[in-house]
């Protein structure tokens, strides 16, 4: 808590200079603060994204007081500053802001506003309840300790969930930013993870054990089995996430084959790449081409890609943005290998132990002494198989709070979570960071708070390196339709929109270079307001700019003010 004397009070701009639904980056003695106003209300935060530093002057303002990174989609409360969804876990830092004498004052501590990082109030909170609390604990368990698992975390303690947590993960350090192993091979725990044991432990209460494998779940005496005991819960977040798949070819054991899922994998990957490595990376997933730039800015003797399918990511992004990336990636110096039928793997000599070559059918072999298999993943559920019906692929099944079926609490999420996505209900399950994030925050409230139950809602938000740093959102719903706003051949303007709609509803948005447009798209389908593929395509309606929708009652709670709808 700022001392007073520490607090100054500013003048920071005309009243006049902020309309109704803006937000705007502004001076605040040397630094910057965001200033928005919102149904008459004027508000004053931090104004970078706790992520990745992201402004937040760029992102989007919606009505019922979120304003959403522009990046990677990470959303605060504009009243509190609280973090509301990943991948961000820190808060931002609020401020005092009202209109006075045509001006619009804002008193602050000039060390909250200079603070590089943000408010961490999940552990604020658990330190000023903790002390006052009295009865018996309740426990939550938490299987896994990723994205699904951290989240779960910080959306308990937020909440004021006072009892204990308890956490069992495979991995031998705490919960690190695993996008980083893919885009850019980062094998240090230290720079990777987002909270320490340390602070996990006496910041956050929690009882987190690494390296310790889950052998089973005893539903009816409410117990988890280890490698290294028992442990008994209350509540169950199955978090485990997934584990890396190797296409069953002859070869595929051979030493230099590799996947890439902890830090130990992008180690050894840093340490076999040298100047004379002939790469090659089975699969044209985003891992897969992820991996494929990081690994050519270390300058090996080559890079090949070998695919099954045509173009990469057609069948998610269609066949032109599929190309435009690939051939860029071309031009880098990545060679690609398409609609490849793969024999084997060969050793380096007879009766070798590392790997050669790779064989094709009706293609040469390819000289190989790294081979990195970025071939899909599987749910890491084969503790669960005595105590749960799976899925066929190895999911679990879930409601729309992200109950187990069955079971009113046990919650399955993340990788290995078959959750019905809105806005139409489909059951899908999506392998990606944000939607795992996104799904133990929600979880996490719905134990918190069991009397005010929050059905999962959120529409999933991707980002990847490739091409020119793409963004998507996507409810998963498929499209027969798809229009671009831009250029998309080879990305020489570097400036596109593309989107897809089934039967006219927009499903899904893919841009580069054109931020904020995937977070506003996001904000539209959540609140039911995305304007059709026919509107947009007939230029009666831009996300670029502010418009009117036919028909739309732009009043009260019906406003959406994310410099696209206005009245």
């Amino acid at each position: 808590m700022a001392s007073q004397s520490d607090i100054k009070t500013l003048a920071v701009m005309d009243a006049s200079e902020l309309q109704e639904g803006q937000h705007k980056n502004v001076d605040f003695d040397g630094s910057k603060i965001l200033v928005s106003k919102l149904q008459g209300q004027v508000y004053a935060t931090s104004a970078y994204c706790t992520h990745y530093g992201a402004p937040l002057e760029k992102g989007v303002l919606s009505h019922d007081g979120r304003v959403v990174c522009p990046w990677h989609g990470a959303c605060f409360n504009l009243k509190t500053g609280d973090i509301e969804d990943s991948p961000g876990l820190d808060s931002l830092w609020k401020f005092k802001a009202e209109e006075k004498d045509g001006k619009i004052m804002v008193s602050a501590s000039e060390k909250e506003v200079k603070s590089k990082v943000g408010k961490v109030v999940a552990a604020t909170k658990f330190a000023q309840k903790k002390a006052a609390q009295s009865g018996k604990e309740e426990t939550v368990v938490i299987v896994g300790g990723g994205s699904g698992g951290l989240h779960a975390i910080e959306s308990l303690r937020m909440n004021e969930f006072m009892g204990k947590i308890v956490v069992l993960s495979e991995e031998k350090y705490a919960p690190i930013d695993r996008t980083k192993l893919s885009k850019a091979l980062v094998d240090d725990a230290e720079k990777l993870q987002f909270r320490t044991p340390e602070v996990l432990k006496n910041d956050f209460g929690v009882d987190f054990h690494s390296g310790t494998a889950v052998t089973g779940v005893n539903t009816k005496e409410q117990k988890v089995t280890t490698s290294s005991g028992e442990f008994s819960y209350d509540h169950l977040i199955l978090a485990p996430g997934a584990k890396p798949k190797k296409i069953p070819i002859e070869g595929k054991d051979l030493e230099n084959v590799v996947t890439l899922r902890h830090i130990s994998d992008a180690a050894s990957i840093n340490k076999m790449i040298t100047k004379d490595s002939e790469v090659v990376i089975i699969g044209t997933s985003f891992i897969g081409m992820e991996v494929a730039m990081a690994v050519l800015k270390k300058e090996p003797k080559s890079v090949n890609m070998v695919g099954v399918d045509e173009i990469p990511f057609e069948a998610i992004l269609g066949k032109e943005i599929g190309t435009a990336i690939m051939e860029t990636m071309k031009k880098a110096g990545v060679k690609f290998h398409m609609q490849a039928e793969i024999k084997k793997l060969n050793p380096t000599s007879e009766g070798g132990s590392a790997v050669g070559s790779l064989s094709m059918k009706d293609k040469e072999d390819l000289p190989a002494n790294l081979v990195i298999m970025g071939t899909g993943v599987a749910p890491a559920t084969e503790f669960l198989k005595e105590s749960f019906s799976l899925e066929k692929d190895g999911g679990i099944k879930v409601d729309e709070y992200l109950r187990v079926e069955g079971q009113k609490n046990v919650y399955a999420i993340g990788d290995i979570a078959h959750y019905p996505q809105a806005p139409e209900g489909q059951q899908r399950r999506v392998e990606h960071w944000n939607v795992a994030g996104q799904h133990g925050r929600e979880a996490a409230h719905n134990i918190a708070k069991p009397n005010d139950l929050v059905k999962y809602d959120k529409i999933p938000v991707f980002w990847s390196s490739v091409g020119k740093g793409l963004r998507y959102v996507g409810t998963g719903g498929g499209f027969d339709d798809s229009y671009t706003d831009g250029s998309i051949d080879e990305l020489k303007a570097n400036q596109f929109a593309t989107y897809q709609a089934k039967n006219g509803k927009i499903t899904a948005v893919a841009s580069m270079q054109k931020d904020p447009y995937v977070a506003k798209a996001s904000e539209l389908i959540r609140l039911g307001l995305m304007p059709t593929l026919d509107e947009i395509r007939g230029g009666k309606v831009s996300i670029s700019r502010p418009v009117l929708l036919e028909g739309m009652r732009l009043t009260g709670q019906n406003i959406l003010e994310i410099n696209t709808i206005t009245a």
